[in-house]
């Protein structure tokens, strides 16, 4: 008898995995096995702002205090992102015990909305030359009905210019910004009217600049020259007084590692709209041929990461109501054929609510017209298929059940008048006719009353 090999090779699989994630989540190598007592946590920040940031930045702080490291330095290139990201990011930095330098760095990079607020929040901020800081107007996800809220005023100034114009909504929002950021340049000593005209006029300001009026602390050419300029600086760190102490540092590069990569792929705009087309498509497989398993597994799988994309990026739910309607009506001319009418409000509720779905001025990604047009296309495509097919189905003649027996050739078993046996399909049946029937003569089913079958005799056809 052979043994079973795999449950071993699947224990075997799983320990060598669980083995490799401790290395894979820390992605650096353990504090003893370095010489040197000084240690530089570098984090690279790139791209929009978002859960998976917030999650890369939380643990490297842990694990730099874990390590005892002397400084944290986050290299940073970013055009903004989630406020509620942002937030958490900065929650982390203030409550860090170890110093956190911001560096806006290389050149050509920025700081752009959420990256002033973190920028403002880090005990050091620094830029590197070519590189600017600002805009850091909140934007709002859900647009309200009415006032458009980015369309400029009919005599070209900036609705900024027309407060009573503005929504309500629009003005707590940027009043909290203001509050929050204000907040932050008085906890760290630096430019809070500056910061302010950046959140009110989305100012902004190239490094040179920012140096010159207090926004930032220092310009240094690359991470080297950082931490050569803030060896032997003072940092308030929780309300203590620390020295920084940098000589002979080692820099550990810290990347996101696939936890934080994955968290970012399923966040990305894109990404998360063909999820949720897989999940709907999935289902509704699986809802019209129950028992084929997966399809169903995979679209549920692929929906829940969806509404946690959607979670991250805080969608138009208007705009994700209007796919699902289209995709429902284009369903439902494969189904109930109403000359295209169903089929053409169903492609454009499709396309309309994937426009709508995200708002781009967020951080500047958005769905790729694209990505788009190619579900669009499939759907139509399908939906023409599934129509087609379901039209010549109706067109084949009955093969199953007993209506299929009507029109069917039979073989009288007896002579008779009235009623008799036949013989239909290698099944004996009871018939009724209205003309004399004899034995071996071809008969033809004209109908069905119960279990009695309706013939007629096929004339010039008599067995022997």
């Amino acid at each position: 008898m052979r043994m079973p090999y795999r449950p071993v090779w699947a224990f075997l699989l799983s320990a060598i995995v669980l083995s490799c994630l401790p290395h894979a989540y820390a992605n650096e190598p353990d504090a003893e096995s370095t010489l040197s007592s000084i240690r530089v946590i570098q984090l690279e920040l790139e791209g929009p702002i978002g859960p998976a940031s917030s999650d890369y930045v939380a643990r490297s702080l842990e694990y730099a205090d874990g390590i005892k490291a002397s400084l944290v330095v986050i290299r940073m290139d970013t055009p903004g992102g989630l406020d509620t990201a942002m937030r958490d990011i900065i929650k982390k930095i203030i409550a860090s015990p170890v110093p956190v330098v911001t560096y806006v760095a290389p050149g050509g990079a920025r700081a752009a909305s959420a990256g002033v607020y973190i920028l403002y929040a880090s005990h050091i901020a620094a830029m590197a030359p070519a590189t600017n800081l600002g805009a850091a107007t909140p934007v709002q996800i859900a647009m309200p009905s009415g006032l458009d809220e980015d369309k400029p005023q009919a005599d070209g100034k900036a609705k900024e210019d027309h407060p009573g114009q503005a929504s309500v909504m629009e003005r707590k929002m940027t009043n909290d910004a203001v509050a929050y950021v204000r907040g932050l340049a008085a906890l760290r000593g630096r430019n809070a009217d500056w910061a302010e005209k950046a959140v009110r006029e989305s100012a902004s300001l190239p490094a040179e600049e920012a140096l010159k009026l207090k926004a930032i602390d220092l310009m240094a050419a690359d991470v080297n020259d950082l931490l050569k300029q803030i060896d032997g600086r003072p940092v308030n760190v929780l309300g203590r007084p620390i020295k920084l102490n940098l000589a002979g540092a080692q820099i550990e590069q810290r990347r996101p590692d696939w936890r934080n990569q994955l968290l970012a792929g399923i966040a990305n705009p894109n990404v998360a709209y063909i999820l949720m087309l897989i999940g709907i498509y999935g289902l509704i497989i699986e809802f019209y041929h129950p028992g084929i398993v997966a399809p169903g597994t995979v679209g549920a799988i692929c929906l829940l990461l969806a509404l946690y994309a959607f979670q991250a990026l805080s969608v138009n739910y208007a705009g994700l109501a209007l796919i699902v309607l289209g995709i429902g009506l284009m369903i439902a001319e494969a189904f109930a054929p109403s000359f295209g009418i169903l089929g053409i409000g169903g492609i454009s509720s499709f396309v309309l609510g994937s426009v709508i779905l995200m708002n781009t001025d967020m951080t500047g990604a958005g769905l790729d017209w694209g990505v788009i047009a190619a579900f669009a296309i499939t759907s139509v495509v399908l939906c023409i298929i599934v129509t087609r097919l379901l039209l010549k189905v109706r067109r084949n003649p009955v093969v199953t059940g007993r209506e299929q027996l009507i029109g069917s050739q039979g073989i009288a078993m007896e002579d008779f008048a009235i009623q008799g046996r036949v013989w239909i399909r290698s099944e004996a049946w009871t018939a009724r006719t209205e003309h004399p029937v004899k034995n071996g003569q071809s008969v033809k089913v004209q109908g069905i009353e119960g279990l009695t079958l309706t013939v007629t005799p096929l004339q010039n056809e008599t067995g022997e």
